[in-house]
């Protein structure tokens, strides 16, 4: 197998078709400020290196990224690669992974707007994310223990789970289908509104006007923070521990909840709702 050792490398496509080689404490940088340098690559172990140039790991396959460092001038770093294990890492720049399939993030954490956009079949564990516009379009994935500061999250995604979550993240789940949430907090402004088949279960929602124009809505054993005008226009079925401000014109389905501040009902709006409301240990509500 062939390695390369604590090199410095700047060329324009440095590495390029590198096969079944272990790159080791390389740092890529320097006046030549070459792109591509590990494209069309396979079967590498990348370990302890500096990425600091543009795009350097595109349609690499089977191949393990461990203990590396990519700076915000490292744009656009990993896009079409397939089956990659990416552990302790530190992901910086925008963009910095893009239509990938087959990715494992483990551990590390990442500093990147617009992340992870058209990629599927990710397993994210323990990864922590910072990012405006993260996951756009993704699909077949599973976040575990996975912490995450943003915006605009998740979007027109499908078919995810999350278990143990920490998601602060305003407009997160737009437009997405086919998500599950176990035992996580979902933090933000305007939750997963026109999504479909999305099921939050023990999980804690923190924020104003969650879950609207929802079809196929389930809540299973959660809470809700500071959230008013809830439900506008959805099919739900929902069971809340605690309070709830208000819930505004849901459409079909129920909601129990320990107590609510207001029911809004704008039935000229809405003709033929028949969503039943239930607050425990009082009169039912249509």
């Amino acid at each position: 197998m062939t390695i390369i050792s604590g090199q410095v490398l700047d060329q324009e496509r440095a590495l390029y078709g590198l096969r079944d080689a272990q790159v080791i404490s390389c740092r890529f940088e320097g006046p030549a400020d070459g792109e591509s340098a590990l494209k069309e690559c396979g079967g590498l172990t990348i370990d302890n290196c500096d990425f600091l140039l543009r795009y350097p790991l595109w349609h690499v396959d089977n191949s393990t990224l461990r203990n590396c460092r990519m700076t915000e001038t490292c744009r656009a770093a990993l896009w079409y690669d397939n089956d990659l294990t990416i552990e302790n890492c530190d992901l910086g720049g925008i963009k910095a992974l893009r239509e990938c399939r087959g990715v494992k993030l483990i551990g590390g954490k990442a500093n990147s707007s617009e992340f992870g956009w058209m990629s599927s079949r990710l397993e994210v564990q323990n990864f922590e994310l910072t990012s405006e516009y993260p996951f756009l379009h993704t699909e077949d994935s599973t976040f575990t223990d996975f912490r995450m500061k943003g915006k605009y999250s998740f979007q027109y995604a499908r078919n995810l789970e999350f278990f143990n979550c920490y998601l602060d993240t305003k407009d997160a789940f737009w437009h997405a289908e086919n998500v599950t949430v176990y035992n996580s907090v979902i933090k933000g402004e305007y939750l997963a509104w026109y999504s479909k088949n999305l099921r939050l279960v023990n999980c804690k929602i923190i924020g104003t006007q969650p879950l609207c124009y929802c079809e196929n809505l389930i809540l299973e054993n959660c809470e809700m923070e500071g959230a008013d005008f809830a439900f506008e226009n959805c099919t739900v079925t929902a069971s809340v521990k605690g309070h709830i401000i208000s819930v505004k014109n849901p459409t079909h389905g129920m909601i129990e909840a320990d107590s609510i501040g207001e029911i809004i009902w704008d039935e000229h709006q809405r003709p033929g709702a028949d969503c039943k409301i239930i607050v425990r240990g009082s009169e039912e509500h249509k």
